[in-house]
């Protein structure tokens, strides 16, 4: 499609893109012309989901387009040459956005010589330490962490640049600079984007957001403008032709391999952080790459223009080598692979004329990657696919993958299997002294900020606090009892939402079962006592096995205490070993905010930090086990003493915990009601006009409950049911301990595919399991209920609650789990 060729999505459906005004000039050598108009950096193209229907495909970027990698460095120079007029001659970190932005940051970090550059990754890499993470959004994967090596090369005052594609209305690059600020706070932000398509609307609210942090946020990108939409437009794509993927030629292309050489002390790319003592190595490497490449093309291909693929993240190393590739002489283009689902139409003037589909080469069997385009007009181009170690899999050239769709088409695919960096060997080589860069977030008090000297709070107890008998746990909770927290679900919702208040400074009303309800749980309790009781015994006896007799279990309040009641219990009980007196706490963790850092004081100054187990309900898709992570890294970094991260539960549905009871998804009696089965207490509350510095996270005990309070019950029943499985506990801890119990995250993995799909701005609105869709249904606003199976039992409490809230219930069979609570989206 030419600069002056009208768009086919504005001829035929009316989506106008309106140029507003251009930044950035020429650049020394580029490749793009003067200014650059939106027109010239952007083209609609269509996308086919319920809520947004159109996305803006960048022809600077190299991700959906075969592009000129001159031209894509030239747009990132640019970009970096704003961001330098702002921040003067100031050091500074630079940030780019998984997926689309890591190439496109680091270029921006090279231009402005950073002295670091960290890119959010989607991969949880084993090897190394998540620092923080935040959530995106608007995006198709939507949940980011941070994994620099080691933490300080990120983690410190400098102003933070952080590099997207696009700003559409700013709410995405807003919520992330508020996660990333209430982690590690700054002074100044620095958001750069190729193109800026905000509203006056949106630009308003983005800088009172700016102003609620106290911060000074500033925006540069290379053109501004803005999207008018046709009314319908969704139903329109909707009937449009079903996409035609994964074309066949008569006859399919060749596929071959070469094991590229890196040098292992220095980082292919910013997942975990690249240094500005890394880039003259860097850039050596780069170029023997380059020479190692050509030789082969040349003894295979030569002649045959090339298309350099990146594979997602992956994109600043492929680039660069497509660069050299064509300063040398070689016909290159470049773009990469992507996790987002794109409407493909061969038409003139629509961008996305052709699209594969195919399963992603990383160990999840049931997600899907896609890569558009990868042609070249009257060219018979070589595919020169970059990739690293987790993507060199079977899945890559088994039916259906990568290497499989491309030469079906009757490309000629060449795999480059690049060897990354271990980040343990990036964090023992860099010097840098994490105290140091955290040392200055302690400087002014912060909510529940650690105290620097002074008397700990004291724990809690039952009967004046909670109405767990005062041997079964100990709060680490302030008592908020007096206070007048509660909200109306709706309008409290709504200020979530909307960023102006964050879920944990407020308490939604407690939901009060009718009495059919109450039916229903005293069924689900006698039903799965036993159930339940080998659960716990088997979770308590691994931790036992693994960590010793000499623990201290440390619940997440509240879904985790009622499970650490029973684990103390059994251990008590003596049943098939002698009786151990397990102490056993209660503290808080909240998302986005971290673990309770006084509580964790208080449980150093009182016992040995190795001792300490982390234990908690269920796990939905696996926020908090990341949440608990970074916080403990950050504790320690800040001075404090070091824990063991591991999460236990007793049921591990999403696949991210080595130590549990089961991994099967189902009904946890305690998960049927709110305070009424966790001991009378509140969820926990870190609300800055309630909690001080040296002050523990709060929570209420709603004496007047009392009566409908069945926490003990549970317990008792449960209790009781020990003897019963006592002889299957044994098989049950063997099983386990003999499985393969590496976590694989794959709940994580299904309900980033019911966000797709329903096209959810966040995963945070997706609840899945039994536990967590209970939730949604009891204390927020729900939109819809996915169940696998219209009347399994372990829902039955669940189809009550729908019913009762008038919440839709949708049958849908091929759910990873037994069943999701959607969160509705409200308006702003």
């Amino acid at each position: 499609m030419s600069a002056f060729e009208t768009p086919w999505a504005t001829v035929n459906l009316g989506i106008e893109l309106h140029h507003g005004e251009s930044f950035a000039a020429r650049s020394g050598g580029d490749a793009l012309p003067g200014e650059l108009s939106i027109g010239a950096l952007v083209q609609p193209g269509l996308r086919r989901n319920p809520r947004r229907a159109h996305l803006l495909v960048s022809t600077v970027l190299g991700k959906h387009l075969p592009t000129d990698p001159r031209i894509v460095i030239g747009a990132g120079n640019r970009l970096g040459d704003l961001v330098r007029e702002v921040l003067g001659d100031r050091e500074a970190v630079v940030l780019g956005f998984a997926e689309t932005a890591t190439g496109l940051g680091h270029c921006v970090a090279a231009r402005i010589d950073a002295g670091c550059y960290l890119h959010s990754t989607r991969r949880n890499e084993p090897r190394a330490t998540t620092l923080t993470g935040f959530e995106e959004g608007h995006s198709h994967a939507t949940s980011h962490l941070l994994q620099p090596a080691p933490a300080a090369i990120f983690a410190n005052n400098l102003p933070l640049v952080l590099v997207d594609d696009e700003i559409s209305t700013g709410d995405t690059a807003i919520d992330a600079v508020r996660a990333l600020h209430a982690f590690a706070p700054r002074s100044h932000y620095v958001l750069a984007s190729l193109v800026d398509m905000r509203t006056p609307a949106d630009r308003i609210k983005f800088e009172a957001a700016a102003a609620e942090l106290g911060a000074r946020i500033d925006t540069v990108c290379l053109a501004s403008g803005r999207t008018e939409l046709p009314s319908g437009l969704i139903d329109t794509v909707n009937s449009l032709p079903d996409p035609q993927l994964n074309p066949v030629a008569a006859q399919p292309g060749s596929y071959g391999r070469i094991e590229l050489t890196w040098p292992a002390d220095i980082p292919e790319g910013g997942r975990h952080g690249t240094l500005r003592s890394d880039n003259a190595a860097f850039d050596v490497a780069v170029k023997s790459l380059a020479d190692e490449v050509n030789t082969r093309l040349d003894a295979e291909f030569a002649h045959r223009p090339v298309i350099v693929i990146g594979h997602e993240e992956l994109m600043y190393l492929p680039l660069r080598l497509a660069a050299d590739l064509a300063d040398a002489g070689t016909p290159t283009r470049f773009q990469t692979t992507t996790r987002s689902p794109a409407y493909v139409l061969d038409e003139p003037g629509y961008p996305l004329r052709r699209g594969f589909r195919f399963t992603a080469p990383e160990p999840d069997p049931t997600a899907q990657r896609y890569l558009y385009n990868a042609q070249w007009p009257d060219a018979d181009p070589v595919l020169l696919v970059v990739i690293d170690p987790p993507a060199d899999t079977p899945e890559l050239l088994a039916p259906g993958g990568l290497v499989d769709v491309l030469t079906a088409s009757g490309a000629d695919v060449l795999i480059a299997v690049l060897p990354g960096a271990d980040p343990r060997a990036l964090h023992a080589d860099r010097t840098v002294e994490p105290e140091a860069a955290f040392a200055s977030h302690l400087d002014k008090p912060a909510i529940n900020s650690r105290p620097l000297g002074g008397d700990l709070p004291a724990a809690l107890r039952g009967p004046e606090f909670g109405s767990y008998a005062p041997e079964d746990v100990s709060w680490l909770l302030k008592d908020l009892s007096d206070a007048d927290l509660e909200a109306d679900v709706t309008e409290r919702e709504r200020r979530i939402q909307a960023g102006v208040a964050h879920y944990a400074e407020s308490l939604p009303v407690e939901f009060q079962p009718d009495a059919e309800y109450c039916e229903l749980f005293d069924r689900v309790l006698a039903d799965s006592a036993e159930r339940l009781a080998l659960a716990v015994a088997t979770v308590a006896e691994l931790v036992v096995a693994e960590r010793g007799e000499n623990v201290v279990l440390v619940s997440l309040a509240r879904a985790g205490t009622p499970v650490g009641v029973l684990m103390r219990r059994w251990l008590a009980s003596g049943i098939g070993r002698a009786p151990l007196a397990t102490p056993h706490y209660a503290v808080s963790i909240v998302r986005d905010r971290g673990i309770d850092a006084v509580a964790l004081d208080y449980l150093a100054h009182h016992h040995d930090p190795s001792s300490i187990v982390f234990v908690d309900g269920w796990t939905g898709k696996g926020a908090i086990t990341h949440e608990l992570t970074a916080a403990l890294d950050a504790y320690h970094a800040a001075g404090g003493a070091r824990f063991n991260d591991e999460l236990v539960v007793l049921a591990d549905p999403a696949n991210c915990v080595r130590t549990y009871g089961t991994r099967d998804d189902f009904l946890i009696a305690s998960a049927c009601l709110n305070s009424t089965v966790s001991g009378l207490v509140s969820r926990t509350v870190l609300n800055a006009e309630l909690i001080g510095p040296g002050e523990f996270h709060g929570a209420k005990f709603y004496r007047d409950l009392i009566d409908a309070d069945v926490s003990n019950k549970l317990i008792d029943t449960v209790t009781a049911a020990f003897a019963a499985i006592s002889d299957r506990v044994p098989g049950a801890v063997a099983a386990i301990q003999n499985s393969d119990r590496t976590p694989d995250w794959s709940g994580w993995a299904s309900v980033e595919k019911v966000r797709a799909e329903y096209d959810i701005s966040t995963v945070n609105y997706v609840k899945p399991g039994v536990g967590e869709t209970t939730r949604v249904l009891l204390r927020r606003v729900p939109w819809r209920v996915l169940v696998r199976e219209a009347d399994a039992p372990e829902h039955a409490h669940i189809r009550l609650l729908a019913a009762a809230r008038n919440v839709p219930v949708e049958v849908v069979p091929d759910l990873a789990y037994s069943c999701m609570g959607l969160i509705k989206e409200l308006p702003r």
